[in-house]
């Protein structure tokens, strides 16, 4: 294994592995830290975490034992994932995670960039936008666990790091990799260890893969990840795939506008069916109900937890953030099992948090990869009988369940 990655959550893992498969890698992602040795034919292993909003030292410690092992495998280099959507509090993990992983390898640089130009993520002057929107006024100030209510990375990332937190600007990263390279080094000179680079076009993320030859770490959205590959002699490939034909089911936590501009656009053509988490909290619905209605319905059945800000703030107020999002997660868990054990073979979620549920609660290991749905969304398959997707809630198409369920039979 020559690159080594860490991914804070699943659906970004996923979107990781896909990036690097694209760029011609040997990839397999693995749900936690795998228990063996990985086969020798792969180039690039993604660990899976769900440490994203967990405690930072948990966080952490996880995150360690997951370089551990990767370096086991002889990888050469470490990228530690987050979500292009820079998914953190002051008090998260994203800082935490990159210093102890920095202190472990000895990198004195790393590159903090969360850009993904293919999903409208861009990184200029520092701060992060969503299309022409600031970060901070696109919906994600109002994310029930990390909200975000500042578009500047820099300024992010500081209260989460005992480092210092340098930068590189649009201007130098048009230049190329020389000069990214260059202006690192300048950074580091002055101390800095945690250098946001700036990117707005995936020829960005290209210039700042080729200046990354070489660092023990680096950091960002799957977007950076781009140039990575040819650093190791790999060429672009077309991934294959064979698709799965059979019952094919949805299950929607995320509350990002995206998904549920998703959701309402699936409901004209399939059936859906709103759970409401206070029945899920008080007992009044459980599991069988949600599995029995979806294996029982026609076309590409989904089920969602999504609200809009409003509403996910009452339930969080009357029952507690904590003790709301666990029982919708131990829900969809449960749901999942059950309409595996009833004969569904395509499973498509959307959410973090929903995802990881899920995929912990299937007991998923390593998943192969396969072909791109939508930006940053690839088809995997889990077993013999099984083919999930793993959304982020902010990305894909509105027909993303709908083009999901095409490509996870093989018909796209």
């Amino acid at each position: 294994m020559r690159l080594g990655c860490i991914g804070d959550d699943f659906t970004g893992s996923s979107d990781l592995a896909n990036t690097l498969a694209k760029g011609g890698m040997r990839v397999v992602q693995y749900t936690g830290i795998p228990d063996r040795d990985a086969p020798a034919e792969v180039e690039a292993g993604v660990v899976a975490l769900k440490s994203r909003s967990i405690d930072p030292a948990e966080a952490v410690a996880q995150s360690l034992d997951a370089l551990a092992w990767l370096r086991a495998q002889g990888c050469e280099q470490i990228f530690f994932k987050y979500c292009s959507t820079f998914d953190s509090t002051a008090k998260g993990n994203i800082g935490p995670v990159a210093d102890a992983l920095a202190e472990a390898l000895d990198a004195d640089k790393v590159i903090v960039c969360p850009a993904f130009p293919g999903t409208g993520r861009s990184l200029y002057q520092g701060h992060l936008f969503v299309g022409d929107t600031l970060l901070n006024q696109s919906g994600m100030e109002n994310h029930p666990l990390t909200p975000m209510t500042d578009a500047d990375i820099r300024r992010w990332l500081r209260p989460q790091t005992k480092y210092d937190v340098g930068h590189v600007p649009a201007e130098t990263v048009f230049a190329g990799a020389a000069a990214i390279a260059e202006a690192l080094t300048a950074e580091t000179a002055k101390g800095v260890r945690h250098i946001v680079v700036d990117a707005i076009r995936d020829a960005d993320l290209m210039e700042i893969g080729k200046a990354a030859k070489g660092l023990p770490l680096v950091t960002g959205g799957s977007g950076v990840a781009l140039g990575l590959p040819a650093n190791f002699g790999c060429t672009p490939a077309t991934v294959p795939w064979a698709g799965q034909a059979g019952k094919v089911v949805a299950l929607s936590g995320s509350c990002s506008i995206a998904t549920r501009r998703q959701v309402h656009m699936h409901g004209e053509t399939n059936p859906t069916r709103e759970i409401d988490a206070a029945a899920v909290i008080e007992g009044r619905l459980a599991a069988p109900e949600i599995a029995e209605w979806m294996l029982g319905a026609k076309g590409v059945p989904l089920a969602y937890s999504s609200a809009d800000p409003d509403s996910v703030r009452a339930i969080q107020d009357r029952f507690g953030r904590e003790r709301s999002a666990a029982a919708l997660e131990a829900l969809f868990a449960d749901v999942a099992r059950l309409v595996v054990a009833g004969g569904a073979e395509r499973i498509i979620t959307a959410g973090g948090e929903t995802s990881g549920a899920i995929v912990e609660g299937l007991a998923l290991g390593a998943l192969e990869i396969g072909p791109e749905i939508d930006p940053g969304v690839p088809a995997l398959r889990a077993g013999p009988d099984l083919v999930v997707a793993l959304k982020s809630g902010n990305f894909g198409a509105e027909d993303f369940f709908a083009k999901a369920a095409r490509t996870l039979a093989g018909d796209a």
